[in-house]
């Protein structure tokens, strides 16, 4: 009747908002975590060895999706946790979420972990308020994402389960499915090298150079458009070469994007690769002798002496080898011929990479005391170029983020207020702000030269 209808919808519901419930539980010990320095977060999605980490799990993950072998959890949790559904009501239905999450572990898994890797690795750290309780932004945003894919992953199963007439209209699982493992295994490959090539520009190990980089994409878009086409095969892919028109489309697709890349394999400005700043390495890393289109200084003392002999303002570049943001900013912002023209012929550029791996020599390493979150104070050796950089960034601006712009005087002076990606991505908004600069730094000249002050 009506009332057993009524009472499946609930179950269906509660069902599919058990399985919500149990992803978000996962990302729960990532709060217990203490204060999180940001610099702890920036050198962990600078860590060497963690992207090397990182490539290796992608890896693995993707000849997973390829079905050569599963990932999966012991199945004796399984076992358990069927046997607990059977008790029936609320309790029953959670367990009976919970053994979907775990059976369904070698499918997820994977994405889980892609997941895991993207959230520890972005750029942005501090701490949030959020009903009158301080929680860590890398904790809230890993809750958020784990949220998500458990809404995403129980709303269709709890629409199954209440209206389960909709299932006849569904293909059969098999083919579609493992095409979607499969796709999910040529994305992996691709973040994979993304990953080695962060350590890569760390280290400058020169392994990964940007045609190099371009090179292996354009192989896995080829490949990808292949399997679309029916040309590779992968060991559960169904028998036949017929092509389905979704898969000509995409195939057509993948293609298309594999010509977009082909000229990134070959030095120079004449093809737009906008669509994909951040990802590749940046222009200047690579084979051929390819400059800087930007004059710019990696020493903080050589920059101003610079600045100071040719009496020009300096901008300050907090930037990082890994940082997406850094090469959107200098891919698609400094490369406009306005911008280029005022950094080239009305700043100095200094930019200071905070993941900067070179040991510093041994009478410029010190031990520094710097502030914590909760007010006190900590040790913290200053042992590489890249945390002299950090540290002069967080304890001279009380900023962590990258990239960062300062601008300053010959005398060091600040001549507008710090901005941020966020709001230097705009172009004009930055053109506006390097005026800005500048119309301060004349301004400052004057006062001096007529022997008066000027506070900024």
């Amino acid at each position: 009747g009506s009332g057993d209808k009524k009472k499946g919808i609930y179950r269906s519901i509660l069902y599919g908002t058990f399985i919500m419930v149990i992803y978000f539980l996962l990302s729960l010990p990532f709060h217990l975590l203490p204060d999180i320095d940001p610099e702890v977060l920036n050198r962990i999605s600078t860590n060497t060895w963690l992207n090397l980490a990182f490539f290796t799990i992608f890896i693995i993950f993707a000849i997973s999706f390829f079905g050569y072998f599963e990932i999966g959890l012991p199945s004796k949790w399984a076992n358990k946790a069927d046997t607990a559904s059977d008790v029936g009501g609320v309790i029953g239905i959670f367990f009976m979420a919970l053994t979907l999450a775990i059976v369904s572990f070698s499918c997820t898994g994977p994405i889980l972990g892609t997941l895991l890797a993207g959230t520890l690795s972005s750029e942005g750290a501090g701490v949030i308020s959020i009903m009158g309780m301080d929680l860590q932004l890398v904790a809230v945003k890993l809750s958020i994402g784990m949220t998500g894919f458990g809404l995403a992953l129980g709303l269709p199963f709890a629409l199954f389960a209440a209206f389960p007439g909709w299932l006849q209209s569904l293909p059969q699982s098999g083919g579609w499915l493992n095409t979607v493992k499969v796709v999910l295994g040529f994305l992996e490959v691709a973040l994979a090298i993304k990953f080695f090539s962060n350590a890569d520009l760390v280290e400058q190990w020169g392994l990964l150079k940007r045609e190099t980089f371009f090179a292996l994409w354009f192989i896995i878009a080829i490949a990808l458009g292949l399997y679309f086409f029916k040309r590779i095969k992968f060991p559960h892919d169904s028998p036949g070469r017929d092509v389905s028109k979704s898969n000509l489309v995409l195939g057509a697709i993948t293609i298309c994007f594999a010509i977009y890349l082909l000229p990134g394999m070959w030095a120079g400005n004449w093809w737009n690769h906008n669509a994909l700043s951040g990802f590749p390495p940046p222009k200047y890393y690579s084979y051929s002798a390819h400059e800087h289109e930007i004059k710019v200084f990696t020493d903080y003392d050589e920059g101003f002496a610079y600045a100071r002999e040719v009496n020009k303002p300096v901008m300050i570049d907090f930037t990082g080898w890994a940082c997406v943001n850094c090469r959107k900013m200098e891919d698609n912002v400094w490369t406009e011929d306005s911008i280029k023209k005022i950094l080239n012929d009305k700043y100095v550029v200094i930019s200071l990479y905070v993941d900067e791996k070179t040991v510093l020599p041994e009478d410029e390493q010190q031990v520094i005391e710097v502030p914590t979150s909760d007010g006190g104070t900590k040790l913290k050796k200053l042992r590489t170029v890249g945390d002299r950089w950090s540290t002069l960034e967080t304890l001279t601006f009380a900023s962590n983020t990258q990239p960062y712009y300062i601008l300053l005087s010959t005398d060091e002076i600040l001549l507008a207020n710090p901005i941020g990606y966020s709001y230097a991505q705009d172009l004009k908004r930055y053109s506006d702000y390097l005026y800005c600069g500048l119309d301060a730094f004349q301004k400052l000249q004057k006062e001096q030269d007529s022997g008066g002050s000027i506070m900024y």
